[in-house]
């Protein structure tokens, strides 16, 4: 039925969530290859709310119970190796890296991935400040990379988190 509200309100729709149903209804999707000599792969899926991107992530081959720092690099591009074809982190604002849950944070900071006994984490959170719509703190053409250790949260610009093992390009579905 919203569908529908949406369609039939198209000419005059400026509410963000008739965008949002329009534009990425289906969410969008990074599938995680390889990188850096590794057999880390998973899928990141996203989907739009009101305020946030809701993020659902599902990685296998990780050292089993360890701890790795997970971003929004700027550039939609894994093609390297090593992955270094992605850049930095996203971080439109200019501002220090940290925690998500931190007042201040890149836009491409996200909760690290912990495996568990099988190297398979799974996650599901919010990134507030984030869109898949148009705009300059999109996320869509950007790339998501697991990184091989943990992330200290502290170093700058980039948390210290080792080699890039992971990295797929955020597409709408």
């Amino acid at each position: 039925m919203r569908i529908l509200t949406c369609l039939l309100l198209a000419a005059a729709a400026s509410s963000a969530g008739c965008d949002t149903m329009r534009q990425h209804g289906g969410g969008a999707v990074a599938t995680l290859e390889s990188r850096s000599g590794s057999t880390v792969l998973g899928t990141v899926t996203l989907h739009q709310r009101s305020g946030f991107v809701h993020v659902r992530v599902d990685v296998n081959g990780l050292v089993s119970g360890s701890e790795h720092g997970f971003h929004v690099h700027e550039k939609g591009d894994c093609s390297a190796p090593d992955a270094l074809s992605a850049g930095g982190h996203f971080n439109p604002g200019g501002v220090a890296h940290g925690r998500a849950s931190a007042a201040v944070h890149h836009a491409g900071d996200m909760p690290s991935l912990i495996a568990n006994a099988n190297g398979r984490a799974i996650a599901d959170f919010d990134m507030a400040g984030a869109t898949l719509d148009a705009g300059p703190n999109s996320l869509l053409d950007r790339a998501v990379v697991v990184h091989a250790g943990a992330d200290d949260f502290t170093t700058q610009p980039s948390g210290n988190a080792g080699a890039r093992v992971a990295c797929g390009v955020i597409r709408s579905k």
